[in-house]
């Protein structure tokens, strides 16, 4: 279980600071991030709280790839270069955090040479740890796929998005007379009920309808504390609206989301819209931005450092997405690999227009059985 202080990351005030000067936060207007004055109004608000920092998807600002608060930011850098010596990469780093999605596998398909790959590093004695943004799983249905595929790994190295919104929820103490009002799929109800959060809406409230009638008017549960967002299959009307009351009318409701993937792989013939769909759709109808928890939020990055006692300039972020995956290492301190296996291809990663450049670039993870290595 995650503590205030294994959560906690530097921010440009201390806690006292947080709740008698807010002033001292400079918070970017035009974004509207309501999200720490509604945090301040519980009365267990820590610095902890701050370490989620609040994106957009990259497809809603043409000049920017996420959004920023307080410094958290694209930086620009040299251009990428090839993996051309993967021994050298290996010997840098005590720990690999691998993207599922596009990385591992696509879709239920698991991407040639993972298993020999993965086999190769546990052999040289590397830590490996697994982050999903995917919020439709479990820690525990998620280590279950990673079996079926024939990998072995087990749950204590798998960390997905609907984990990582129950330990946010648990890292500021959110009161457990609140409820959790989820817009998602059952990986967020397994992770919340875990956690020992009361929770309503998710897979149930897919198939509900709002009839609307002169004069009706749709009641909510005042109990609603935060609505988590997160990739929903089942997503309508009626959860879109439930949503909208609880975050506008219950008074310091927080809106948490686990992600604003624009597409994800559902299927290996194709990308499709993803979790940030959704996260957009409520952003629109309360004007409010969302606390993100999954990439690049570094409050995973935070967690796993102090869970494992990790040295983050002893990690290796490997994903196929620069503006969660690339900068998710980025933010946190960790050299990076981008593979060319899942969204982002070479001429996205050279293009003039993309300022996130990852240390190295390659075509699959399995390429690190093919460039030079050395034995142990």
């Amino acid at each position: 279980m995650a503590t205030k202080a294994a959560v906690s990351v530097s921010v440009a005030a201390s806690v006292t600071a947080a709740s008698s000067s807010s002033s001292k936060f400079v918070i970017n207007t035009p974004h509207r991030f309501l999200c720490l004055k509604r945090l301040s109004s519980f009365s267990s608000f820590s610095a902890s709280a701050l370490a989620i920092k609040c994106t957009s998807i990259s497809n809603c600002s043409p000049n920017k790839s996420a959004r920023s608060m307080e410094g958290f930011t694209t930086r620009t850098k040299a251009s990428a270069q090839p993996l051309e010596n993967a021994d050298e990469l290996i010997a840098s780093v005590e720990t690999f955090i691998f993207d599922c999605d596009g990385v591992i596998w696509k879709g239920d398909k698991l991407i040639d040479g993972v298993p020999e790959t993965l086999d190769m590093l546990r052999s040289k004695g590397k830590r490996l740890v697994f982050v999903t943004n995917n919020s439709t799983k479990s820690r525990k249905q998620y280590g279950k796929k990673f079996e079926t595929l024939g990998l072995n790994v087990n749950e204590e190295e798998i960390f997905a998005s609907s984990f990582a919104a129950a330990a946010y929820l648990k890292s500021i103490n959110f009161p457990k007379d609140k409820k959790v009002y989820v817009i998602g799929e059952d990986g967020i109800l397994k992770e919340l009920e875990l956690a020992g959060f009361q929770y309503l809406g998710g897979p149930e409230d897919g198939g509900k309808k709002i009839e609307l009638k002169p004069g009706f008017l749709m009641e909510h549960d005042k109990d609603v504390g935060a609505v988590v967002v997160g990739f929903d299959r089942y997503f309508n009307y009626y959860k879109v609206q439930y949503g909208t009351l609880c975050i506008r009318e219950n008074p310091g409701c927080l809106f948490i989301a686990t992600n604003r993937d624009a597409v994800t792989h559902l299927t290996d013939a194709q990308e499709w819209a993803g979790g940030g769909s959704m996260v957009g759709a409520i952003c629109g109808s309360t004007q409010r931005e969302p606390l993100v928890v999954g990439k690049p939020s570094t409050f995973m990055m935070d967690y796993l450092a102090n869970k494992f006692g990790i040295l983050k300039s002893q990690i290796c972020m490997v994903g196929d997405r620069l503006d969660t995956d690339i900068l998710f290492g980025q933010n946190g301190g960790c050299k990076t690999l981008l593979v060319l296996s899942g969204v982002t291809n070479l001429s996205m990663l050279q293009s003039p227009s993309n300022s996130i450049q990852p240390d190295f670039y390659t075509n699959k993870i399995s390429d690190f059985l093919s460039i030079k290595t050395a034995t142990v």
